[in-house]
């Protein structure tokens, strides 16, 4: 007679992180952010309150979580092995640099990304504990994958030595999220482009 098998708690509690991430996302994206409560999530992801509580503060620290899930998971499937990432660097700094702002404005008109990234944008100017959270696991490591590129093509004589790489970065990134966020315009791929033509002029080696 075979022993009975044991409950494994950690496969149970990972089950239970996920259906909580796929129900925090999938309630600001169809309610938004104001009316999405952690009953709510608990409601959906068929979880008691308390074990929210018990992992996490808030519903915005549930939402930060799953965002960074939902990147690492979207990273994973586009082939990013840990510790491997970085901008394209085909030997074009202009061609690497569109690649990548046309894939980002992919991902801010994704609704899947597009409620949670404005609700954590939000939530982080009211909340600094949050904001600054955000900013460390998410943006600055983004900022400085930009950086590192421009840096590399400066050292290769393609662009001016004397710019600073991470204001470069935040003149390509800033207009795009500023866009974005307040809706100034049209979040196109042509738009990116232009971006990267406007930001390179500053970039140009000179005689």
């Amino acid at each position: 007679m075979s022993e009975p098998r044991i409950p494994d708690a950690s496969r149970r509690s990972e089950r239970s992180r996920r259906a909580i991430f796929d129900a925090a996302l999938g309630l600001v994206s169809e309610a938004g952010y104001a009316k999405t409560t952690v009953e709510g999530i608990a409601a959906r992801a068929g979880v008691g309150k308390q074990t929210i509580y018990r992992w996490w503060p808030s519903k915005a620290a549930v939402l930060l979580d799953a965002y960074l899930d939902l990147a690492a998971r979207a990273a994973e499937e586009a082939g990013a092995a840990p510790g491997q990432a970085g901008l394209p660097d085909s030997g074009d700094l202009a061609a690497d640099l569109r690649v990548v702002l046309r894939a980002t404005v992919d991902e801010l008109n994704d609704p899947r990304y597009d409620a949670p990234t404005r609700a954590l944008a939000a939530e982080g100017c009211t909340d600094p504990e949050l904001g600054a959270r955000f900013t460390a696991a998410l943006l600055t490591p983004q900022l400085e994958l930009f950086a590192r590129r421009i840096e590399a093509a400066q050292a290769a004589g393609q662009a001016d030595p004397g710019v600073d790489a991470r204001l470069a970065t935040e003149l390509l990134v800033g207009p795009l999220h500023h866009r974005w966020m307040h809706r100034t315009g049209p979040l196109t791929h042509a738009y990116a482009d232009a971006l990267v033509d406007l930001a390179l002029r500053g970039l140009t080696p000179r005689p």
